[in-house]
């Protein structure tokens, strides 16, 4: 490499470095938040690229080979598994907790939703039985019972009444 080479890269590269580096920052920044990282990454674009331009590779738009590398350095870096140890997040002061009770008031009520059906008439007990517990469509509900849709649909909507009046006096 002759020193003219040289001198033409390194001003290639400043210029780079002065026009895109804020860009590359941001863009970095938006896909890992976190600052040190897409600083990290930024510089790491420029090393690689300053190292292609040593081996003499050509670069017909500078933006676009920058922003390239700077993707795969980030696709690299979500790539890489990061393991903690359950020893050191406990240090940390985190309480691994399992809140179930969201999800157990939940099944409670589909039980009693499924007990309250059964005090329901017969045809709004079939329909809803049908619905909701082995999750047909209407369309499936009507060619089984040979009624159209839009009666089925009657049928919910009248039986989810009914079912919310047991369900509310219970």
């Amino acid at each position: 490499m002759t020193p003219g080479q040289e001198k033409h890269r390194q001003t290639l590269l400043t210029g780079a470095h002065h026009d895109y580096a804020k860009g590359l920052v941001s863009h970095a920044f938006f896909k890992l938040h976190n600052h040190a990282m897409s600083d990290d990454l930024v510089q790491d674009t420029f090393m690689k690229t300053w190292k292609y331009l040593a081996k003499e590779g050509k670069i017909d738009v500078m933006k676009a080979f920058l922003y390239h590398i700077l993707n795969n350095l980030i696709v690299d870096e979500y790539r890489k598994h990061t393991t903690v140890s359950l020893d050191v997040l406990l240090e940390k002061g985190y309480e691994p907790s399992a809140d179930n009770r969201e999800r157990l008031i939940d099944v409670l009520d589909g039980k009693v939703a499924l007990l309250l059906i059964a005090r329901l008439p017969e045809k709004y007990r079939k329909v809803m039985r049908m619905r909701y517990v082995q999750c047909l469509s209407l369309k499936e509900m009507s060619l089984i019972t040979g009624e159209s849709k839009n009666t089925m649909a009657v049928q919910l909507h009248r039986g989810l009444a009914k079912l919310k009046l047991l369900y509310n006096r219970r």
